[in-house]
C-alpha cells in the first residue's frame, strides 16, 4: 500500500513538470520577489537632473492584485501558481517554521529557496502546493537544524496539524522533492541571504 502512494504521489509530482531539471539555469533569489511586482503598471518613474523618484497611482487593493498575477503569468507562464498564492504560502511557512517550531531565519530562507526552485521547475500546483511547502520545511529543517528522530517526528506532527496534510503523502513527496531539487540542500551563502535579510526586515 505505501508502495503503491509513494509512486503515486511521485508520477503526478514529475508529470506536471512544464521543464526539464536539467533546463533549470542558476536559481536567483531576487527573480520572484522582485519589489517591483506589487506596483505593476501603476508605477511612474520620474527622472529628474540630479535625482530619481517613483510614483505609484492609487488603485484599489483587488485591481492591484489581479494586475501583479496577470503580470507575473506573463513573464513567468511556466510557474502554476500565481505570485499572489506563492507569497501566501511562503507567509504560511515563515508562520509554522518561525513561530509554531521555532527555526531561526536561515532554516526558513533555505525553506523559502527550495520552494521557490520547485515553483520555477513547474513542480508545485494547486494540487500539491502544500504538501511541498510541507516537504520544503521538513527538508530544510533537517538539513538546517540537524534534528534528531524525536524531534523529526514532532515536525511531522506540526506539518500534518497546521497545514492540514497527509502524514503518508507528504512522506512520500520528501524523496521526489529531492530528486527534483537534484540533491542540492547544501545551499551557498549568496543564495540564502537575500531570504534571510528580507524575514530580518520583516520581523
Amino acid at each position: 500500500m505505501c508502495f503503491f502512494l509513494f509512486f503515486k504521489v511521485y508520477f503526478l509530482f514529475f508529470s506536471y513538470s512544464g521543464i526539464k531539471a536539467q533546463e533549470f539555469v542558476d536559481y536567483d533569489p531576487n527573480l520572484l520577489d522582485d519589489p517591483q511586482w506589487p506596483c505593476g503598471k501603476h508605477k511612474r518613474v520620474l527622472v529628474f537632473q540630479s535625482y530619481m523618484t517613483t510614483v505609484i497611482e492609487y488603485v484599489k487593493p483587488s485591481d492591484l492584485k489581479r494586475d501583479m498575477n496577470e503580470t507575473f503569468g506573463e513573464k513567468f507562464p511556466h510557474v502554476r501558481l500565481t505570485l499572489s498564492k506563492i507569497r501566501s504560502l511562503k507567509r504560511e511557512i515563515r508562520k509554522l517554521a518561525q513561530e509554531d517550531c521555532g527555526y531561526e531565519e536561515p532554516t526558513v530562507a533555505m525553506a523559502f529557496v527550495y520552494f521557490e526552485k520547485l515553483a520555477l521547475l513547474s513542480k508545485i500546483n494547486k494540487q500539491n502546493r502544500r504538501l511541498c511547502a510541507g516537504a520544503c520545511i521538513l527538508l530544510a529543517a533537517k538539513i538546517g537544524s540537524d534534528l534528531k528522530r524525536p524531534e523529526v517526528k514532532n515536525l511531522i506532527d506540526r506539518l500534518e496539524e497546521k497545514l492540514r496534510l497527509n502524514r503518508k503523502e507528504l512522506l512520500a513527496i520528501e524523496f521526489p522533492v529531492f530528486v527534483a531539487l537534484e540533491f542540492e540542500l547544501h545551499l551557498p551563502h549568496h543564495v540564502i541571504q537575500p531570504h534571510y535579510r528580507r524575514l530580518l526586515l520583516n520581523s
